[in-house]
């Protein structure tokens, strides 16, 4: 079936009807197109004035999450007043991030150690980077000679401690890289150099960001320390291009909270308040420019 109109020409047609039947003509040949014929006229017509669609938005490359599990090997980190190991609470939680992340299909997730094994704070820097980690969290879970404190908080970068139990707390877990028979005294770390540039400022900003979006989404689930947000010199966040945060996942040496820690049902819950603050982070932080 071919659609064909035709609209003869009338004797006494003036300028306006003469112009009338040139625009019927030319919507007529605009029906007579290829797959258009068999379709009412009305039906062909709409088609034919549709714009061609637009192509469909290509898919967002995942943005990469770093989780460190805290400790590992023969660096057991706190022990628990039940016998506990923070190293196996923090790669507990750390596995079950990485599986809630992936499971969102919107982030490429590396971890800092896969297995029980002994990684120096400095190796850990340096895999995020390699890694090009747009985001550091390293887990892990305190200790303190009093039993009845506990709730979780979060650390981010400073030289300059927020309190005498921030600045303890940063050096325990700055010493770490002794326990392997290490001794980082006597040398000179480029880390310690980079924290001077400016790029460093620029991510300890973002770090602050991203400790702002995740503490109200703890206060949701779990119990808080007094002012969860605090301040250390810890030397595994000291990357200076990706935007970290040490987060204290409660106490160890609190028997309730290790009680919660090595439920899986907690570390499900608590996986699932990181993974809200990641996406909440990267939806206010567009992606760099190639």
């Amino acid at each position: 079936m071919r659609l064909l109109w035709f609209v003869p020409p009338d004797r006494d047609e003036g300028p306006r009807d003469r112009s009338r039947r040139v625009l019927l003509r030319w919507a007529a040949s605009a029906l007579i197109v290829p797959g258009l014929a068999a379709l009412p006229t009305s039906v062909a017509a709409t088609a034919a004035k549709k714009p061609p669609a637009k192509d469909e938005a290509k898919p967002q490359p995942r943005r990469r999450v770093v989780i460190d599990p805290g400790h590992g090997g023969n660096d057991p980190g706190t022990i628990g007043v039940r016998g506990s190991h923070e190293k196996d609470v923090t790669m507990a939680v750390a596995r079950e991030l990485r599986r809630q992340l992936l499971a969102s299909q919107r982030y490429d997730v590396a971890l800092t150690r896969e297995r029980d094994e002994f990684v120096s704070l400095g190796e850990r820097v340096q895999r995020a980077r390699a890694a090009k980690g747009e985001l550091f969290l390293s887990l892990h879970a305190d200790a303190i000679h009093r039993p009845d404190v506990r709730g979780a908080s979060v650390y981010t970068l400073s030289e300059k401690a927020s309190d005498a139990r921030a600045a303890a707390l940063a050096a325990k877990e700055n010493r770490a890289d002794a326990i392997a028979g290490l001794d980082l005294s006597h040398q000179k770390p480029d880390i310690a150099a980079i924290l001077i540039d400016l790029v460093q400022r620029e991510t300890k900003n973002q770090s602050a960001t991203f400790a702002n979006i995740l503490l109200p989404e703890l206060a949701r689930d779990m119990r808080l320390l007094d002012r969860s947000h605090r301040f250390a010199g810890f030397a595994v966040l000291k990357a200076p291009d990706v935007p970290s945060v040490l987060v204290e996942m409660g106490y160890l040496s609190n028997r309730e909270d290790e009680k919660l820690l090595n439920a899986p049902a907690h570390q499900a819950k608590l996986a699932a308040t990181l993974t809200r603050a990641v996406g909440r982070y990267f939806a206010s932080q567009p992606r760099a420019k190639a």
